[in-house]
């Protein structure tokens, strides 16, 4: 895994795709810590946004509930601190 600044990015990018699809990581750093990973692609060449596998529904079923006084009007002292009035 390599490593490149910001700055060089842009003047390098084809250079460093072409390493990316070699199979190389690189890690673009800004001011000395790291905000970006270029990498190749998964397997099949489909691209990933995540290296989580995706959420399956129902998880949590009967385990949360919401009170019958959920969606109640606020307390009027509660109410008038979220407009920003003095209480």
């Amino acid at each position: 895994m390599d490593s490149v600044n910001l700055a060089d990015v842009a003047s390098n990018l084809t250079r460093l795709i072409e390493r990316a699809e070699a199979g190389e990581e690189i890690i673009i750093y800004r001011a000395g810590r790291p905000v970006a990973r270029l990498m190749p692609p998964a397997e099949g060449g489909e691209a990933t946004t995540s290296t989580h596998s995706p959420r399956q529904f129902g998880q949590l079923a009967g385990r949360i509930w919401i009170g019958e006084d959920f969606d109640d009007p606020l307390p009027e002292d509660i109410a008038k601190a979220f407009r920003g009035e003095n209480p």
